[in-house]
Order: structure tokens, then sequence, then C-alpha cells
């Protein structure tokens, strides 16, 4: 598979990672979008959240966990957002699930 996510998972491609266990891994965007920009993955392939199915859908929850996790080790006690974009329209650019967690700014909304 020529998947640039389950590469960074396996450690073929290097990245910062700031977290991982035998699920998932995370590691910081290399175009942030805020001054805490971090990507959740899970290490097995799932493409999008279309892919979800009742044997793969507790990593959801896991990533949820590790989230606070991080965002605890992070400082981001005064919030944070979540984002999962998920196919084309969505604005999904890497088809493999992933997890935006962004913060360290005041977030508005609409995104921005």
């Amino acid at each position: 598979m020529d998947c640039i996510f389950c590469k960074i998972a396996s450690g073929e491609i290097p990245s910062k990672k700031v977290y991982e266990d035998d699920r998932v891994c995370a590691f910081c965007d290399l175009d942030p979008q805020a001054p805490v920009h971090v990507l959740i993955i899970p290490k097995k392939h799932i493409s999008s959240i279309m892919e979800l199915d009742e044997e793969n859908a507790d990593v959801v929850s896991h990533v949820f966990l590790v989230a606070k996790r991080l965002a605890g080790e992070l400082g981001l006690e005064k919030g944070f957002r979540i984002v999962s974009n998920c196919g084309e329209d969505g604005g999904q650019s890497v088809l493999h699930l992933h997890f935006h967690l962004l913060g360290g700014r005041s977030m508005k909304w609409p995104p921005g």
C-alpha cells in the first residue's frame, strides 16, 4: 500500500511523533493551522470514517482518549478542536482516517 500515513505509522517516513502506542500514533502536522496542530491516526489502515464498522470503530474512542491526554500535555486546558475530514467534498486530502488536534489560539466558527 502506498499510504503516507501508514509509512509514518511504521516509521518508514520520519515524523515528529508526540505519542505512540500499539493502536495509534500522533505527530505534528507539517502545515500547522494553529500553534498546536497534531494529527492522530490509527496504525491500522482505515481510509475514512465511511469505512468504520463494528470491528474497527473502537479505535475512534481510543483516538479521543489520546487527544484528551495530549491536550493536557500540550497545554490546551483553555480549549481545543478535533476535526476529521471525510471524502473529497469534506476536504480529506490523505485517504487514511486521521484526526486533527488544534489549539493554542481561539478557534472561530466557521473555521478560520
